[in-house]
């Protein structure tokens, strides 16, 4: 009975998520019981086959009924691949894991064929959302062509700053990091713009490849600003830090992992992670306050659908 049935897969899964490595299985549960079946060949089988049935689990959710306000996007360096990872936040401020793509580089297909997905699987890309990106040219390319041109979008702010600083020295960092922070935290749009054009000429005398990472793509950076989102919400959409911190609970349950190997494997370990991730998953913080992300949302997008029309019709 120990051999058959899907509890004992179960229950390899959970263990491995909980840092028992396949080596230890067998050891582990002697002393509670003989073993059987639970050498490490075993235990590999057994993992192999829950963690690919939860990343199937996670890759087909239907997203027919689900209502996000807010869609983040971000491609995260793992075990030597690009994972990209797709993460929904709900009406009701729930955090959801809507897929993954692997690749060599964040490039077109990965992105296009995750957004692809997306679709299939029922995610209306018509709805009023925000896109919350980490930047890349290749995720921005993707958004546009799926959700059209007017779809509002917010350049991560975490990347944005690291981006500017790795072109900075030791010395310089700090007083230009503490002014990024700075102008990021106004909630003016207009003065947090006009706080940006200011570092942006500072950073023209001293380091010219700092000031244009700065400038490229400045105003998306600021569409959170923009949409008057308020403040404690605002954290939560003005970067990826959601996926981020996800993705430490990937690198948690991945410890006990010595080799990586091709095929799916490096899919599996982090759907795995994921999965752990999204059970510990709380609502955003100032998720009382989506309903006027919604409108705001609503207010921008409406008029240019309109002007759209105006145009076909004529």
């Amino acid at each position: 009975m120990f051999h058959r049935g899907e509890p004992l897969t179960e229950t390899v899964w959970d263990k491995l998520m909980l840092g028992l490595g396949t080596r230890k299985y067998g050891q582990a549960v002697r002393e509670f019981s003989e073993a059987y079946g639970l050498e490490k060949s075993a235990v590999s089988e057994r993992f192999i086959e829950a963690s690919r049935n939860k990343l199937q689990q996670l890759m087909e959710r239907r997203l027919d009924k689900m209502d996000f306000c807010a869609l983040l996007i971000d491609a995260t360096p793992f075990a030597g691949q690009q994972m990209v990872v797709a993460l929904g936040i709900g009406q009701d401020g729930k955090k959801m894991i809507l897929g993954i793509r692997q690749g060599a580089t964040e490039n077109a297909t990965a992105v296009g064929e995750l957004l692809g997905d997306l679709a299939n699987r029922g995610l209306d890309f018509r709805a009023p959302r925000l896109y919350v990106l980490d930047g890349g040219k290749a995720l921005h390319a993707a958004v546009k062509k799926y959700a059209g041109e007017s779809a509002p979008i917010q350049r991560c702010q975490v990347h944005k700053r690291r981006n500017v600083l790795d072109h900075l020295t030791e010395e310089q960092k700090p007083a230009v990091a503490k002014k990024l922070n700075a102008a990021y935290a106004l909630e003016d749009y207009g003065a947090a713009k006009q706080a940006l054009h200011g570092l942006h000429r500072e950073l023209m005398d001293l380091n010219p490849s700092a000031a244009r990472s700065l400038g490229e793509g400045l105003e998306e950076t600021l569409t959170v600003h923009r949409l008057n989102i308020p403040v404690q919400l605002r954290k939560t959409l003005a970067s990826t830090n959601v996926i981020e911190s996800a993705f430490s609970v990937v690198e948690r349950v991945c410890l006990h992992v010595k080799r990586w190997q091709g095929g799916d494997q490096r899919e599996r370990w982090v759907g795995s992670g994921l999965f752990v991730a999204e059970k510990q998953f709380r609502r955003v913080t100032g998720y009382k306050q989506i309903p006027k992300l919604i409108r705001e949302l609503e207010v921008l997008i409406s008029p240019k659908k309109g002007v759209a029309r105006e145009r076909r019709a004529s």
